[in-house]
């Protein structure tokens, strides 16, 4: 199967160049809804930020429709329920995504309306599928 986000993968390769990419995108996060902060308060972020960096290209490849992420999707998936040791309320996905969104047009130097619609097109079917596993 082709890969229809090859430009997000490219993208999100340029912003990961940044070095302080995935640090501003949880500053940006944490800062945007006084509700976000307390979920926080006992991350390890080192290990948020691996966790991050992955989900991200999961999150990619799960719009592209690939079948190898759909066990790490469902996991993903699990966690971030109600029932999950990381639970997040559905309104809260939109605060990541405009996180998300405002930290890639920080760091890509390539970053056009265009590409930063294609962003929000990768990453609505995952933010979709936790939304409704919640």
């Amino acid at each position: 199967m082709a890969d229809q986000f090859q430009d997000i993968h490219q993208s999100y390769g340029r912003c990961l160049r940044r070095r302080d990419f995935l640090e501003r995108f949880y500053t940006l996060l944490l800062d945007s809804s006084e509700e976000i902060r307390p979920i926080f308060a006992t991350t390890d972020f080192g290990h948020q930020r691996r966790a991050l960096r992955r989900g991200i290209t999961t999150a990619i490849l799960f719009a592209s429709g690939s079948d190898i992420v759909t066990r790490e999707v469902e996991r993903m998936a699990e966690v971030h329920s109600r029932r999950g040791r990381a639970p997040v309320r559905p309104p809260l996905y939109e605060y990541w995504l405009n996180t998300l969104l405002q930290a890639v047009r920080e760091r890509d130097p390539e970053i056009t309306p265009e590409l930063e619609h294609r962003w929000q097109q990768a990453m609505r079917p995952i933010i979709d599928h936790f939304q409704r596993a919640y």
